[in-house]
């Protein structure tokens, strides 16, 4: 059984190790013919980006001793050796003033690749330096491959600084050395997260090819069922027995903690490689392990800033602009929640002749830290409060106590600090569509039900309760389920129904008002 390793990213020591390499070179090949291509792919962070670049490198570095038993192996290539530029930003760290230190971060890393290729630069700019690397390197080599991984790490590590559109100046300049030097360019692949406007490789470069929604490459990072269950096949065996469940149980329960990102409408839906490798290396322990390597702390803060309206969002289908490059001052989080992986496409469907997309979170592992961060956010409660108070409302549900129930949400609201209330219905809605998210895993929740028509349904064996939720003098919440009847789909199940309007203080943040009936 051969080693996984959520740690090792270069290709050659992944091999020269024996660490478990799932065969992704079929792909690898396809990019690699004709010569001449330039390529954009985003995926979210820590999803095989890196090992990607390292392929690619090892390729045209011509080590095919590295691919002997892969798919690229025995194609006709010929193994020819280029100068490969590997610009990597997967380091960069801001010190304390960005706009001053990107440019010396930038000419560092020009310097190590020009002493490792034995270049002299000028004294100039990072991206006359760049331009004259690439010249220099052409000049001996014929064409040269460049390879850019993490390009827009500068970019995010700044999204919040008041100075970020000098920052992306000093890119736009450093990048759009690449647009006169196609014929000099064996071959060019850039990834990163996320894709911006005006940092020159898409508004300059006319012939970079964005892959990131081709269907073609759609599976080309994260794993396939087939793959998982192939490559995985040992490991699934151990922990089945390890965990003294049928193998038959235990495949869908780690495809709903791990699996559901689709990059392509019509693709098939791949595993998270992080957090497939972090499961298996933890005994088979179920746990959040990809969400935790990176609190998306300013995705947030920008939906709370832009009173971002998840109903919504993951109730209705969405253009395909969604998924377009976006401009630093005109952040759409759906569009980041797009990019970041947090969300993820789950169907398409055809309206007025355009594709529209139904969001979701991707699976349980992303879903639940979510919910439980964005809770986190609205309430400053910490993680491990959030998920007792749901687990709470769970047993005074399924106990059928409403008193508990209404006392365990009063407990909850009072203790949000006074200055985080930001007196407005989106944050409430927010709030409440995360907890019934979050209840979801302890019981039938739903946040948002019925096209709409009731705010959220809570079902337990022998309960089903009905909430309304209204702010301030709106005292409408009880009358407005009754009238429109809203129980009427959940009478032939023989439980017993309770009917709850609950009204809001924005002012105080407190719960101003319960009601609450019974329907037999």
């Amino acid at each position: 059984m051969k080693d996984t390793t959520t740690s090792v990213y270069n290709f050659e020591k992944l091999r020269r190790e024996g660490y478990l390499y799932v065969d992704k070179t079929e792909y690898i090949w396809q990019l690699i013919n004709p010569a001449g291509e330039s390529y954009f792919l985003s995926r979210p962070r820590r999803f095989g980006k890196s090992l990607t670049i390292s392929t690619l490198k090892a390729v045209f570095e011509g080590k095919k001793e590295l691919f002997r038993g892969l798919a690229i192996y025995d194609k006709p290539y010929d193994w020819k050796p280029y100068p490969v530029i590997h610009l990597s930003f997967g380091d960069y760290n801001v010190v304390s003033d960005a706009e001053r230190e990107l440019p010396q971060y930038l000419m560092e890393k020009l310097r190590q690749l020009a002493q490792e290729h034995s270049v002299t630069l000028p004294d100039s700019t990072p991206g006359t330096c760049f331009g004259a690397l690439i010249d220099k390197l052409a000049e001996r080599g014929g064409q040269v491959v460049i390879l850019v991984d993490e390009y827009d790490k500068p970019t995010l590590d700044n999204i919040t600084n008041p100075r970020i559109q000098e920052i992306q100046r000093c890119l736009k300049g450093f990048y759009s050395v690449l647009k006169d030097r196609n014929s000099q360019e064996r071959f060019l692949f850039v990834t990163g997260v996320s894709k911006f406007c005006h940092v020159s490789l898409f508004s300059d470069l006319n012939n970079l090819t964005d892959i990131t929604m081709n269907a073609k490459y759609a599976t080309m990072l994260g794993y396939t069922q087939s793959e998982f269950e192939f490559y995985f096949a040992d490991r699934i065996e151990q922990t089945a027995k390890l965990l003294n469940m049928p193998k038959e149980q235990l495949l869908p329960e780690i495809k709903a903690w791990y699996d559901g990102y689709r990059f392509e409408e019509t693709a098939e839906t791949v595993y998270n490689p992080v957090s497939l490798a972090s499961f298996f290396g933890n005994g088979g322990k179920f746990n959040n392990y990809w969400f935790s390597t990176g609190t998306p702390s300013f995705l947030l803060e920008l939906v709370k800033k832009t009173r971002f309206d998840f109903d919504n969002a993951l109730t209705k289908p969405v253009s395909a602009m969604a998924f377009n490059a976006f401009e630093i001052d005109k952040i759409d989080p759906l569009t980041l929640l797009l990019q970041t992986g947090y969300l993820t496409i789950k169907s398409m469907v055809k309206k007025y002749n355009m594709p529209w997309y139904w969001l979701d979170f991707p699976n349980r592992e992303v879903s639940f830290s979510f919910n439980t961060s964005l809770v986190n956010a609205y309430t400053r409660k910490s993680d491990n409060s959030v998920v007792n108070f749901c687990e709470q409302l769970a047993d005074a549900m399924d106990s059928g106590d409403v008193k508990q129930l209404r006392k365990t949400m009063e407990v909850f609201f009072a203790g949000i600090p006074y200055d985080v209330h930001h007196k407005n219905e989106s944050n409430f809605q927010n709030i409440f569509f995360a907890l019934f998210r979050l209840l979801g895993y302890y019981i039938k929740a739903e946040s948002q039900t019925n096209d709409g028509r009731i705010d959220a349904v809570a079902e337990t064996e022998k309960f089903v309760f009905l909430f309304e939720f209204k702010l301030d003098k709106d005292d409408t919440a009880l009358s407005q389920i009754k009238d429109k009847k809203y129980f009427k789909q959940y009478e032939l199940s023989q439980k017993k129904i309770f009917l709850n309007g609950v009204a809001f203080d924005t002012e105080s943040g407190q719960i101003a008002d319960w009601q609450t009936e019974e329907v037999r």
